[in-house]
Formats: C-alpha cells, structure tokens, sequence
C-alpha cells in the first residue's frame, strides 16, 4: 500500500522542500516552512494552462492597441482608485484587516452593477442568508444579484459558465479548495492554484472578477507573492475599524494610476465616498494654535491637505523624538538640519510630531511643513490663519521642489487658504488669486519668513 508523502512549503515565497529547515533554502526567511500533503501525479497533466490565449510573434509597432472600456461600479471612491471602472476580464485583488468593510463595498458595488450587467457573488465565508441579511441591513434590493455560497472551486467554475456574468466577486480566495490538490483551503499550493484557474476563467469568458485576500497581522496579504503578479489590480483597504473613515489604496494597477486612494464614511447604511477628504485631515480649531501647520501633499493625483502637528517640549537626559504617520529616521535628520543651518536647537527638547486624521505620509515634500511646525511650538506662537506649506529639505538646507506644486497651490487656494511658504522652483509664474506664496531656496530663508509672520 503507498503511503502519502509529505512536502514542506514556505508561505512566504511558496518554495517547496522535501524536509523541514529552519530557513527557507529559496528566500531565506525563517520559521516559514509548513507541511502539506504532495500533490498526486495523477491527474496533473494538462492542468496548467497559460493565463491568455497564445498569439504568433508580431511587431510592437503594428499590434493593435486601443483603450480599454470601462464600466462604472456606482462607487465613485471606487472607480476612481480603479481607474474609471471595471474592465472586461479584468482581476482585481483587495485585501484588508477583518470587518474593515471590504464585503460591504463589494455588495454595495455588486448591487449598482446589477441594474446594467449580469452578476454573481460567490461567498465562502458566509451562508446566503448572511448575504441577505447584510443586504436588507444597507437597504439594498438585491433582485438582480446571483448568489452562491461555495468553497469548492470546480462547482464555482460550473456555476460561472452556466451563470455567464459580466461580473464576479469571490469572497475569498482564502476558503476556496480544488479537488486536484489535497492540501486543505487556505493554503499556499490551494491559493495559488484557485487564483489561477479563476484568472485564467475570467481572461476566457471577459468576466470582471474581484478576489477578496485575508491579510497577514503585519497589514500583508496573506498567502504566496506570486497572488499579487497574477491580478491586474492589487488594492488595499485601510482604515482603524474604531474610525468611520477608510482608506481604498491601488498598489498595482494594469489599466490606470498606482497609488490612487479612494475615502469612504462607514455609515448605518453602508459605505460612502467622501467628496472632500481634505476636511478629514484637517482639526477644527477656533483659533490657531501653536506647532500646527498645514500640508498640500498628493496622493496619486488627488492633492489633499493634511494637518500636521509638532509638541516641543523640555525633555530629559536623553530626549525622545516620536512621529505617528511620519518616518521617525527622517524627523530626526530634520531636526539635525534645522540645528546645523537654521540655528534652532532641539537637542534638550522632547519632539514629537502627529499627522492628524491617521494618515501616513510618506513623501519627503512633507519635510517643510514639519521644520515650521516644529518652529511654531518652540517658540510657542501659532502660524498665521490659513497658512501652508510643502517642499523638501535636503542635508544641505537646500528646499526642494515638490512634484506638482502648481496643483497643490490651487488645491489650496480653492480651500481658502492664503499665505504660503513653497521651494522657489515651484513658484507660479502667475499670482494665485488670494493666496500669498513666499518662495525660498533655503532651510534659513524659510525660518526668517516665518518669524517674520508670527
């Protein structure tokens, strides 16, 4: 009688072993082999297809290439962080932290969807009367919406050929298993292989088709790298489910802009996308206060404002330097030059640096902002009534230009803000109507403008 073999598979890299290593012999990492059963050798062949319909050999110059059409989601937050829309065949991944609102999106999505092409929502996790419920919780009529509740994948494939929709949401890949492996659902060899097959349906039949990741505890979708390099689209939902508002971020996107964001409120009847994610970012304060300043910063190609905050206090022996949204490294690079080049000594002092809202930053046209935010609370006078500032500072005190500091400067405008200190190379040519732009070259050129102001 043949007894079952067992392999070790690293779920970080997916590397198979025949026995157990500390390390990873493929990727090096640690403690990441696990054991799964072998794959029979019956049954395999002619399993694995390529993704796309092979073409002959042709000339770049003379292939045909025309836009893609897109088909709005009813989620304007959404469509944007898509790229307009949904595209026929099209594979979106998204993942998220547990009850961040990933199916709700989806269902609300799936609903708008429905009034104008066929649709199929496949659960895993969920019974069909769970979906139902949720529905009629978001006041959602859902006559239109085909569901099934599923983890077998060759039954989820039957149902789509007989089904035929133009769109698919498979909640999630994480529960499905094929019955050509016999390792259990959720595992490397069983992911990787239902998201091929899915895939590989959605490319053949036109079919849009979301796939919905778990994610690791360090905010990664879990699973094999290689998940990420089959999809179309990578998107992340963030956001702290103690707040109302989240975050959809595009990583990866083959038919539009990567590092686009979509705001949404989470409300009694869904999610809804934020016109003005800007007055997210922003505290209310009656009157200015000292060490606040506010940011033009970009995400993808929506310029928001972001309010960042700087507490300079005495501080011990050994002061501390904290950031919460910011790189710590680079606030404490900042403060070095703002000694060396503007004379201001923080040395004995306790900083500590905020990005209000819980937005990361992670462009280094925030380095201004900081520097005069930080100045601000040291000297204990606010900044005057609707300043702002971008730009980034470099080991030499030099003030860089920002990346397109013409819209930032209208973003502001529009908002009302009216006093601005920005890198002279992004000075406009033309005076902005009501906003006051001081341009600078220099760390001390900016610090004597501002003492100036306060």
């Amino acid at each position: 009688m043949a007894t079952s073999k067992s392999i070790y598979t690293c779920t970080e890299c997916g590397g198979t072993n025949a026995k157990w290593l500390g390390k990873c012999p493929h990727c090096g990492a640690w403690n990441t082999l696990t054991e799964t059963a072998a794959e029979a050798q019956g049954g395999a062949k002619n399993r694995y297809q390529a993704l796309a319909k092979s073409q002959p050999v042709a000339t770049l110059s003379e292939i045909e290439a025309s836009d893609y059409e897109r088909t709005p989601t009813g989620q304007e937050e959404l469509d944007r962080v898509l790229g307009g829309g949904i595209v026929a065949g099209g594979v979106v991944l998204i993942g998220g932290d547990p009850g961040i609102g990933k199916s709700t999106l989806l269902l609300q999505a799936v609903e708008s969807l429905s009034q104008t092409v066929k649709v199929l929502y496949v659960t895993g996790e969920e019974s069909g009367a769970q979906v139902a419920m949720r529905s009629r919780r978001l006041g959602l009529a859902g006559d239109k919406v085909r569901v099934l509740a599923e983890i077998g994948l060759e039954k989820i494939l039957a149902t789509i050929e007989a089904e035929e929709p133009d769109f698919c949401v498979i909640d999630s890949i994480q529960t499905l298993y094929s019955e050509q492996l016999s390792s259990a659902p959720g595992s490397v060899a069983q992911v990787r292989e239902c998201a091929a097959q899915l895939t590989r349906t959605a490319k053949a039949r036109g079919c849009a088709m979301v796939l919905v990741g778990h994610v690791t505890k360090e905010g990664a979708l879990a699973g094999p790298r290689v998940l990420e390099h089959i999809v179309d689209t990578v998107l992340y939902f963030e956001g702290d489910t103690h707040s109302s508002f989240r975050l959809v971020r595009a990583i990866k996107n083959r038919f539009g802009a990567v590092n686009e964001i979509g705001v949404f409120a989470m409300t009694e009847k869904g999610l809804k996308g934020v016109a003005n994610p800007s007055a997210i970012f922003l505290s209310t304060h009656t009157e200015p206060v000292p060490g606040s300043c506010v940011l033009v910063t970009l995400e993808g190609t929506r310029p928001l404002l972001v309010e960042l905050q700087a507490l300079v206090d005495s501080g011990g022996v050994s002061p501390r330097r904290l950031s919460v949204g910011l790189d710590r490294d680079r606030l404490a690079m900042l403060l070095a030059v703002l000694h060396r080049h503007a004379g201001v000594a923080t040395g004995d002092q306790d900083v500590f640096v905020n990005a209000v809202g819980g937005v990361r930053i992670s462009e280094p046209a925030a380095d201004l902002a900081v520097l005069l935010a930080i100045q601000s609370s040291l000297r204990g006078k606010p900044l005057p009534r609707g300043f702002i500032a971008f730009g980034e500072v470099g080991l030499a005190g030099e003030v860089r230009p920002a990346p397109r500091g013409q819209e930032r400067l209208k973003e502001a405008a529009k908002l009302g803000f009216s006093v601005a200190i920005v890198p002279k190379a992004n000075a406009p040519k033309k005076p902005i109507d009501g906003l006051t732009i001081h341009a600078v070259e220099r760390v001390e050129q900016a610090i004597d403008v501002l003492r100036g102001l306060l």
